[in-house]
């Protein structure tokens, strides 16, 4: 019985790629949308489950009206909409750049874990404390 061809350690495998692109379509139509549809003109998206439990603001409230700001080019109002999900956005997109190119997601060491929630807990506590 043939074996399947095993791909070189630097292509990525058809199924892989088939799922990346996927991915990728979807998550431009959903970009595409939110660009169309930006959330403070249209009521389609709902509300954070957490700020409508408690009235605090989460780490990621904000940030689907970050996104549609950053695709309108407005920097200013997305950073001030939700300055974590700005900073993060370009390492997020890295990550996943890292992770389709090496075939698996890339292991981030303890240390970036733990400064990445100090991070999330001390900007939600900020931004739910200062006026």
């Amino acid at each position: 019985m043939p074996h399947a061809k095993r791909p070189a350690p630097h292509e990525v495998p058809p199924a892989r790629r088939k799922g990346a692109l996927a991915v990728a379509f979807f998550s431009l139509a959903a970009l595409a949308l939110l660009y169309r549809y930006p959330p403070a003109s249209t009521p389609i998206y709902p509300p954070c489950p957490i700020h409508a439990l408690t009235g605090l603001l989460c780490p990621g409230c904000g940030a689907t009206r970050s996104l549609a700001a950053l695709l309108h080019g407005h920097l200013q109002q997305a950073f001030h909409l939700n300055a974590l999900f700005v900073i993060l956005l370009p390492l997020v997109l890295t990550y996943a750049a890292c992770a389709y190119t090496q075939q698996r997601w890339p292991r981030v060491p303890t240390p970036g874990m733990t400064a990445l929630y100090a991070a999330a807990i001390i900007f939600t506590i900020l931004r739910n404390t200062v006026v």
